[in-house]
């Protein structure tokens, strides 16, 4: 593969006037697609197979007047201190407000709560819903702005006024303070670890290029292809942080090997067969990881992952072609100043000058001999404190955002309080009841009545529901439904126990009568989601580690270096998860970043997590044990093999790591819940993995194992392909030049360029 890699290195540089026409071309295809493209539509989640679906897809087929998962609004309204809504006044005014809703454009149905009894026991607060022909995201914003005018009329007239449920739901805009800081501090860290400005401007254009080619491409398919907002700025968020990091790589390797006396093609061609051996590698495993998101069932998750793939996939293509045809038109612009300065002003040498060896050592040099002094001491430090910090994790709960982990400045996080104040905390997550009467031993029309009574009385002996509603039947007679109200808030464990309880009372109706009972809402889907993905994390978290194992030893060649990088893995990702649980859950250091509600985490999120991270893991694994593989291969013993790993990778590797957890973490000013945990959760896990499990434990346990870290069987040597990811075979091939120095010891580019 590095042969391969140095001659699409080589050939990139010189025809550097095409590969970037190339790019240029494909990024203004994709930015024009992107606009002529028509708006992408936020769907619903939906988990199929599960019993909640099930009901919402008989809904839509025995009520097609109707969208059993339109958007709905809720208008709370409450009275004045010391007044009632059902005063004179204030009926005419809640009636007047919705006179002027009812039958208005994509309006399916609004409810007046003093014939449907939705006032309070005390009078003061009552509610109108409001159901839609259309999805959220599929509402217009004349229909939205109606809803928001008859709310403004009705406070005009004295009444508070909130509007619930999903029909002012927006999609997460792009472009706020926090991404561009986190950008900021990237192109910082770059021009620190590279000491040029040219060089670290190359990084991070060339990722803009890939990103930008990714979120056009999401934004022109998102209509065929059903992708939402969350898909796009997943691909920006992966995009960027991996284009840099990829480009950061790669321009590393260009500097050494112009450093050792290549020529620029020759260095450019060495850099992508070397670094982008590894690049390739890295990008790999995400994209499996990823791809591997679709077994889990969910369509959203699944095309989540597939959209972020796709910008990984990009921004490897882009770090292996058009990073060494930039590298042709900047030059020696590429390498640091002081190079540069000692280029212009020092005496070429042929051999190292005797001074190199007085300079005092660099940072990831004395840390790798620190670490080869004490490894025990490290070893224990770091995992004791990964352990403590996963500890959380261990009360680890998932759900589903809803209007409850909304800003108390929204609409929808009032009107919840409002109705749970009134009507009680279960008022907001209702489940439905949906009771089909199709089958051939179900009962006649004669006896439907007798049915849905005996669904209610069921429902009702059930502890923990609150009130059950009348049986509304369809125009076949065939479907009925009907709404019980828990006790308890919707993400709170006595009603998902709920749930389960009346799944399991309604069995007996359904084998006495051959009805089918089903028990469904949002809350339901939302408890439904939450199971499935519990009982798929630890199938898919097994998955990824075989992987992990499995790759690791063809790379490295290896049986002990991939258990180590496997375990460590799991230390960053229950760290990860630990803070999770901390912030989200527990409310540790929420108010920074603007929780003001805890729950469960986003049941999403820990196969998400473990999915990208598997990926990101195993970039800093290659690229700090290449160099290290490399040099024991060649001869060096295991720990100054270590030693050799560090002073070659791991400033690059640091900064990388810096740079990937600063976009991360740019994402958590975000307002969406769901792109909030996410930055949290990818921030934290890529500090961990970066700075404790790859730079303490591993060279701790590398150092500890000795020559046993690269032990392989005899058989899986013969068997397992060479996939020469450090570019041994392509340094057998073409030897590589001898280094220049100048009289202070410091190597020099000798190489034209």
């Amino acid at each position: 593969m590095a042969t391969i890699l140095y001659r699409i290195g080589r050939w990139a540089f010189r025809r550097r006037r095409l590969v970037s026409g190339l790019w240029l071309g494909a990024l203004l295809v994709a930015v024009a697609a992107a606009a002529l493209a028509p708006a992408g539509e936020d769907e619903d989640l939906a988990m199929p197979g599960t019993e909640s679906q099930k009901a919402f897809d008989l809904l839509d087929e025995r009520f097609p007047q109707s969208n059993s998962q339109g958007a709905e609004a809720r208008l709370v309204f409450r009275a004045p201190v010391g007044q009632k809504v059902t005063a004179g006044t204030n009926r005419s005014a809640v009636e007047d407000t919705l006179g002027r809703l009812d039958g208005g454009g994509q309006v399916a149905s609004t409810t007046d709560p003093y014939e449907t009894g939705a006032v309070s026991e005390d009078g003061t607060i009552a509610y109108s819903t409001i159901t839609y022909t259309a999805n959220a995201v599929d509402l217009s914003e004349s229909t939205k702005s109606t809803l928001e005018d008859a709310a403004s009329r009705a406070r005009g007239a004295g009444l508070t006024v909130e509007i619930g449920g999903s029909a002012l739901d927006a999609e997460e805009e792009l472009g706020g303070t926090t991404e561009m800081v986190g950008v900021a501090v990237a192109a910082v860290v770059l021009v620190v670890a590279l000491g040029s400005l040219a060089a670290a401007g190359l990084s991070l254009l060339t990722a803009f290029v890939g990103v930008a080619i990714a979120f056009g491409l999401v934004s022109a398919l998102a209509v065929p292809l059903g992708l939402t907002s969350t898909v796009a700025i997943l691909a920006l968020m992966l995009g960027l942080a991996v284009g840099i990091d990829y480009a950061l790589f790669i321009t590393s390797r260009y500097r050494d090997e112009r450093a050792r006396g290549s020529e620029p093609e020759e260095a450019a061609g060495r850099a992508v067969g070397t670094a982008g051996s590894a690049v390739v590698f890295a990008g790999a495993t995400v994209l499996i990881a990823l791809a591997g998101l679709g077994i889990v069932g969910i369509p959203e998750l699944t095309r989540m992952g597939l959209g972020g793939a796709g910008a990984v996939a990009l921004a490897v293509l882009v770090a292996l072609t058009l990073v060494p045809a930039l590298f042709g038109f900047l030059g020696r612009r590429v390498l640091s100043r002081a190079v540069r300065k000692s280029a212009r002003t020092g005496r070429d040498h042929p051999h190292p000058a005797p001074a190199s060896a007085d300079r005092r050592p660099g940072l990831g040099t004395r840390w790798a001999q620190f670490v080869l002094r004490r490894p025990v001491a490290v070893l224990l430090t770091a995992g004791l404190g990964l352990g403590a910090v996963a500890l959380p994790a261990l009360s680890l709960e998932l759900g589903l955002p809803g209007d409850e982990s909304k800003s108390v400045e929204t609409t929808q996080r009032r009107a919840y309080d409002l109705l749970s104040e009134g009507f009680g905390p279960g008022f907001n997550g209702p489940l439905t009841i949906v009771v089909d009467m199709s089958a051939p031993a179900s009962p006649g029309s004669q006896d439907t009545q007798a049915l849905t009574d005996r669904v209610v009385r069921t429902v009702r002996a059930v502890d923990g529901v609150a009130s059950v509603g009348d049986p509304v039947l369809n125009r076949a007679k065939d479907t009925a439904v009907l709404t019980a109200v828990p006790q308890t808030a919707p993400n709170s464990g006595e009603t998902k126990d709920l749930v389960h309880a009346l799944r399991g009372a309604v069995r007996a109706v359904e084998s006495d009568t051959g009805a089918g009972v089903l028990v469904t809402g949002t809350t339901a889907l939302n408890i439904d989601i939450s199971e499935a993905m519990s009982d798929a994390l630890i199938p898919y978290l097994s998955v990824v580690i075989g992987l992990a194992l499995l790759l690791l030893t063809v790379v490295f060649r290896s049986v002990l270096v991939p258990v180590k990088a496997a375990l460590g893995f799991l230390l960053s990702v229950g760290a990860a998860f630990g803070v999770l649980v901390a912030v989200f859950q527990w409310g540790w250091a929420a108010d920074l970043i603007g929780i003001e509600q805890t729950g469960p985490v986003m049941s999403l999120m820990p196969i998400l997590i473990i999915g990208i991270m598997f990926g990101l893991a195993m970039d800093y694994e290659v690229f700090l044990l290449t160099r290290m593989r490399e040099a024991y291969a060649h001869g060096a013993s295991p720990g100054n093999a270590i030693v050799s790993g560090f002073r070659h990778s791991g400033r690059v590797v640091a900064a990388a790591a810096i740079i990937m957890t600063s976009v991360f973490a740019g994402f958590i000013g975000m307002s969406s819940t769901t792109i909030q945990t996410m930055g949290v959760g990818l921030a934290a896990a890529v500090a961990f993995d970066a700075f404790v499990v790859r730079m303490a434990i591993a060279p701790a346990v590398l150092a500890l194992l000795g020559h046993r870290a690269w032990w392989l069987p005899r058989i899986l040597n013969r068997v397992l392909p060479n996939v020469d990811i450090d570019g041994e075979a392509l340094s057998k091939q073409v030897p590589a030049p001898e280094a220049a120095w100048d009289p202070a010891g410091r190597r020099l580019p000798v190489g034209r360029g």
